[in-house]
């Protein structure tokens, strides 16, 4: 890979939506994104890592709107809740506990949590939860409505007290909400703590980062950019249209961006509860902690925090993973079609393939989110890539702007070798 790049990355400030700094050999990103704003209402923004060095961190558009209807703008500190990508950073807390051979990935969960062994899942281990292949991933008929998602031991009771839907390890699909309980009750039962308070000291503050939590304390609160609607194409296909009436208005919307065919009942069944848009817009989602969804982010903490991951388990001298950890993160553990999804997925533990506007990077994986969002790393290039905005679009697992992104920094970094 050569001698890292200097460390000066190159104070800019640039006329117009973006704003921010860029190191030079990376400029196509920042024209990248600075096209997109253009395109679209919100805000956003987007970081890179490259060799263990920030290339890229810029924002812009909107955050929120004042009193008088005046837009404000995005800030350097500004906030998104960035949905399933909080998936990946719920799965690097308890890759940080497997490393330290406090969780055993191959071992039963109910060596952990033993009421979680009803139901026939006394041989469900946490690699079928890591790689969403333990059968619960519906929740629509789990609970009544999705206010019981603010109840950690009510939705940890339920899942422990469930049957899966198929012989766990035979099928892969998506955990959409369920995963988030699942992977934190884990951490739960062996650290006492909850995955936020590990989120924060083994992840957050060793890094230094100001921008990484599941749930969010009040006093941070004022830098949250509120959600805007979703925004995606209709699809022609009506039983695709049909669910949109079916579930909670905006996550329904979601499965016009999917491919057909597509089980729209068991789609529905993973992905929305019943008014799981109004629980996701209120106050009290701040609250609570789903380690699936609520995770509120700023793209360079994300980055960062994958930089770590890319770097083989450390950046800026700070060690949060071995080597060894790291490949073990990065084998893919389940190929073909996801159940829920319709598409292949390559799960790892905690992590899917990457996707860009240019195909699949092979040896890359993280995760992406309902909205848009989504961080992930590629180690073989020492590459990491991090993008959070407000403006809803796309399907559960990001869209075309990280895509687009994406591709625009994986050319960067491959001219400079």
């Amino acid at each position: 890979m050569g001698q890292p790049v200097a460390t000066d990355v190159g104070q800019v400030t640039f006329q117009g939506v973006v704003s921010g700094e860029v190191h030079d050999d990376f400029d196509d990103v920042r024209a990248a994104f600075r096209k997109q704003l253009a395109r679209t209402t919100g805000g956003a923004a987007i970081s890179v890592y490259h060799r263990g060095v920030k290339v890229v961190d810029l924002w812009g558009g909107t955050k929120d709107t004042d009193v008088d209807g005046s837009p404000i703008p995005w800030q350097r500190d500004t906030l998104a809740m960035c949905f399933s990508t909080t998936k990946g950073v719920a799965s690097s807390a308890v890759h940080v506990l497997a490393d330290r051979g406090e969780i055993d990935l191959d071992a039963p969960v109910a060596d952990y949590w033993p009421e979680f062994a009803a139901a026939g899942k006394e041989r469900l281990t946490v690699t079928h939860v890591m790689t969403h292949s333990a059968g619960l991933h519906r929740i629509r008929s789990l609970v009544p409505d999705a206010t019981a998602m603010l109840d950690w031991d009510r939705m940890t009771a339920a899942l422990a007290a469930a049957t899966p839907a198929y012989e766990p390890g035979t099928r892969h699909g998506y955990h959409a909400l369920t995963y988030g309980w699942l992977a934190g009750e884990l951490v739960r039962r062996v650290t006492g703590r909850s995955v936020g308070d590990v989120v924060r000291t083994e992840l957050a503050e060793p890094l230094g980062l100001d921008g990484l939590s599941v749930g969010l304390p009040a006093d941070q609160r004022h830098r949250v950019a509120p959600l805007q609607p979703l925004s995606l194409p209709r699809s022609p296909w009506k039983p695709l249209r049909r669910i949109e009436k079916r579930v909670s208005k905006q996550m329904g919307k979601v499965v016009s961006a999917l491919p057909g065919p597509v089980n729209t009942r068991r789609l529905a069944n993973a992905l929305a509860p019943r008014g799981v848009d109004e629980v996701f817009a209120s106050p009290e989602v701040m609250d609570a902690e789903i380690p699936a969804a609520n995770g509120f982010f700023t793209a360079r903490s994300l980055a960062k925090l994958y930089a770590a991951i890319a770097g083989h388990g450390a950046v800026d001298g700070v060690r949060i993973l071995s080597p060894g950890q790291v490949r073990t993160m990065s084998r893919v553990r389940g190929r073909g079609s996801d159940l829920v999804l319709v598409m292949p997925m390559d799960w790892r533990l905690g992590y899917h393939r990457v996707f860009t506007t240019t195909g699949t990077v092979g040896t890359a994986f993280g995760h992406f989110g309902l909205g848009g969002s989504g961080a992930w790393c590629d180690p073989t290039r020492e590459l990491s890539v991090a993008y959070v905005c407000n403006r809803g679009s796309g399907t559960p697992v990001g869209d075309m702007r990280i895509a687009q992104l994406g591709a625009a920094a994986i050319r960067c970094a491959d001219h400079r070798r």
